[in-house]
């Protein structure tokens, strides 16, 4: 999944900021766009451990 997330991204975040570079942009295609960065985003950090995990751990032994 991660090798799919990455280029889908990045090509998302190019595109959108070829569309903004245009005279008159189409606001559709780059809110688009940073939906598509976002839920990337969103995917990728769901897989982060979080540092107060540890330490909740810590605490019930």
């Amino acid at each position: 999944m991660k090798k799919i997330l990455i280029p889908l991204m990045i090509i998302a975040i190019i595109f959108a900021l070829y569309e903004q570079s245009k005279s008159s942009p189409n606001i559709y295609i780059m809110v688009c766009a940073l939906v598509i960065f976002m839920y990337g985003m969103m995917r990728l950090s769901a897989k982060t451990p979080s540092k107060n995990q540890e330490t909740k751990e810590e605490e019930d032994v």
